[in-house]
């Protein structure tokens, strides 16, 4: 029996830790749709009308303190794009030639790179028990994919989705280096903007062609713009107070479910 001042083990997390517990559901259940979303569109225009979507949503939320936005707050949100451009439209390009298990190991080595980013770049070594912690859901991941989703052959669709995976653990890591000097909603939109507008730019080289109108495209953009919106927004918040370790370890179940929905 429990007395009143019992503590919950909900209370071992901070408010931000179960707002990035709820975005990491979110962002898992994105899995089929952007499979589908492929098979009307390529890689890249489809990730910059993906991110033209969010863009548009956290702007009409942020058109006041937007008039305020330093240089600093645009060169954050440029350089955070940057990597989310290349995390997520290398990771879908990747998608179109290996196995979902495959891209689900590969992506998920961002696990072991930023408690290595976090020290190379921020100069915060990882406690014992976090990089223990990613050690250890690094090998659940291992047994999960099995042989065949371990297995690499360095095919330029698993190196382009090796390369993905760094700039996933690259922008976890710009985030939390610029937490706490920005302001979310200016960064949020900064960000979403770059990655659309390099991803637009990627289409003429990637040799992509222009899609036909698809309400499947249509409403899966918008529906993924509104969830990438929710995600970044969230993500740029709660790092203010949540390292990047610890946030590495959350969103990692993210993987888990992709993993599961694509079996």
């Amino acid at each position: 029996m429990t007395t009143p001042n019992a503590p919950s083990r909900f209370n071992r997390f901070s408010k931000a830790e179960c707002i990035l517990v709820f975005i990491t559901m979110i962002w898992g259940g994105t899995f089929l749709l952007v499979q589908h979303a492929m098979t009307v569109s390529g890689p890249m225009f489809f990730v910059g009308l993906r991110f033209a979507a969010a863009a548009i949503v956290v702007g009409c939320f942020s058109v006041r303190t937007l008039r305020d936005l330093t240089l600093f707050e645009l060169k954050a949100g440029v350089f955070i794009g940057v990597a989310i451009m290349f995390g997520y439209g290398l990771q879908t390009i990747g998608l179109q030639t290996i196995l979902s298990s495959q891209s689900a190991f590969i992506t998920a080595l961002y696990v072991p790179f930023v408690p290595l980013l976090q020290w190379l770049v921020l100069g915060r070594r990882p406690g014992l028990m976090p990089s223990i912690g990613i050690m250890l859901a690094f090998a659940g991941l291992m047994l999960l994919t099995g042989p065949a989703g371990a297995s690499l052959n360095f095919s330029p669709g698993e190196i382009a989705t090796l390369i993905g995976a760094v700039a996933i653990a690259a922008e976890i890591i710009l985030i939390s280096a610029f937490a706490g000097q920005v302001d979310v909603r200016r960064v949020t939109v900064v960000q979403l903007a770059t990655a659309s507008l390099l991803s637009f730019l990627m289409v003429v080289p990637m040799g992509e062609a222009l899609p036909g109108f698809s309400w499947l495209l249509l409403f899966s953009a918008v529906g993924l713009g509104l969830t990438s919106a929710v995600i970044q927004v969230a993500m740029n918040w709660a790092q203010q107070s949540v390292s990047p370790t610890r946030a590495t370890l959350i969103y990692r179940s993210e993987e888990h479910t992709s993993e599961l929905q694509s079996q």
